[in-house]
């Protein structure tokens, strides 16, 4: 799975209008996830304040901000979801220590950090991030790599207690270039990140804003294998129900054993985790027939889903899981102002502490994810106590409608990324 951030600064005012995409070409690798999220800065949020927290609560904090971006999303139309809530929120994770005042605030406020913040601890909220990779990352036989580089403008005035933040935390690489030779710089660009995802992104970038003053790429790569693979000699046709009216037929693989799994009767839907090599897992959530997918998206909190995790149990199922594949865009600087941050991508947003030249905002930030889900596993270049049981259930999982499904590393329940499949057959 490959994520990447860009963020673009560029002059505001009779500086052209930037280019409204970026295109960036994601090499797909079996069982694995590849997620990018590009940004784009014009023109001017400052550092935040708050006492001890954990990468616990980060790792809280974040679900219920995946959730929120994901209502938001979904309120643009009723197709496939999927995104990695960690590279968006390590994104703005590296914007915070840019910003000052209200535009601080409101990206603290929409990545739901606010209480995760220090006066006496202005570095917390990124050394929490540097913390959680760590732990994530720390016995190296996870296959989930994170890097950010920072690129330049060669006259560029970079602030350089930014500098010192965005390399101690993010272990940041820092490249000047000449933005003017715009075909030169794409090619340098696209290089760097071919090299640093292992050919799995070939071409990040294919157009490229003369007055481009700084670009901020984030990657992450995720590649799992099942800990139980599914046969594919058991695989075979079979129908999925996208609603009352419409049906496709999938490729449905199928396995018999051990699963832990319960039952949300409040929520009406039930749970199933299928465990990665090396503490990660995916976990389905399948609404119970007659259940519209909608009446259940506003009930999935951090709570929620730390209590499936908690009250999880292992029981003999027979598993029915569709085969499939998704590359999802999104345009965040036209969802994320209606989540409170609005002053980052306006000609007010307070950058002075990525540097003292005026009139920097965020212009553009996309997010592209891609995911494969087979019989050997995944790979792409993302609750109330009460009412939850883990018995009386069917011997049978058939996912064969509509449902959620959430990626996260066991240890800290981080959750890396997570999806909707209305239509398996949909890329």
């Amino acid at each position: 799975m490959e994520l990447s951030d860009v963020i673009v600064p560029k002059w505001n005012g009779c500086a052209p209008k930037p280019s409204s995409t970026q295109n960036m070409v994601v090499h797909k690798m079996k069982m694995g996830f590849i997620f990018i999220v590009t940004m784009c800065f014009l023109a001017p949020v400052h550092q935040a304040h708050h006492p001890s927290a954990t990468i616990s609560d980060l790792s809280f904090k974040n679900v219920d901000f995946a959730m929120d971006l994901y209502r938001k999303i979904s309120t643009y139309h009723d197709k496939n979801i999927f995104f990695s809530p960690l590279s968006v929120s390590t994104s703005f994770a590296a914007l915070l220590m840019a910003s000052d005042g209200v535009t601080h605030e409101e990206i603290l406020k929409g990545l739901n950090l606010e209480q995760l913040e220090r006066d006496d601890q202005p570095d917390l909220i990124p050394k929490l991030f540097q913390l959680l990779n760590d732990n994530i990352t720390q016995n190296g036989s996870l296959k989930l790599d994170q890097g950010m580089a920072l690129f330049m403008h060669w006259q560029f005035g970079l602030e350089k207690t930014f500098e010192d933040q965005i390399k101690k935390f993010f272990d940041a690489d820092i490249k000047r270039i000449d933005f003017a030779d715009t075909k030169g710089s794409i090619r340098f660009i696209n290089e760097y990140i071919k090299r640093k995802t292992e050919d799995k992104v070939t071409e990040m970038i294919s157009s490229l804003d003369a007055l481009t003053q700084l670009m901020l790429i984030n990657t992450i790569f995720f590649q799992g294998a099942w800990q139980m693979p599914f046969n594919p000699n058991f695989t075979e046709n079979a129908p999925f129900y996208i609603d009352n009216y419409s049906v496709v037929q999938v490729q449905m693989m199928f396995k018999e054993d051990k699963f832990y799994t319960i039952d949300d009767i409040p929520l009406g839907a039930r749970v199933l985790k299928l465990p990665y090599q090396e503490g990660v897992s995916m976990l389905i959530l399948l609404p119970n027939k007659g259940i519209d997918y909608t009446a259940i998206d506003d009930e999935i909190t951090a709570e929620r889903f730390l209590s499936w995790i908690r009250k999880l149990q292992k029981i003999k199922l027979e598993v029915n899981m569709p085969k499939f594949k998704m590359e999802q865009s999104y345009s965040l600087h036209n969802l994320l102002p209606d989540m409170g941050m609005a002053s980052v991508f306006s000609n007010s947003a307070n950058l002075t502490k990525l540097s003292k030249d005026e009139g920097l905002k965020v212009s553009e930030v996309l997010h592209k994810a891609v995911i494969e889900v087979d019989e050997t596993g995944t790979t792409a270049a993302a609750a109330t106590t009460s009412g939850i049981i883990a018995y009386s259930l069917p011997r049978t999982f058939i996912v064969n409608r509509p449902f959620f499904f959430f990626i996260y590393h066991e240890d800290t329940n981080c959750l890396l990324f997570m999806g909707r499949v209305i239509n398996p057959t949909e890329n």
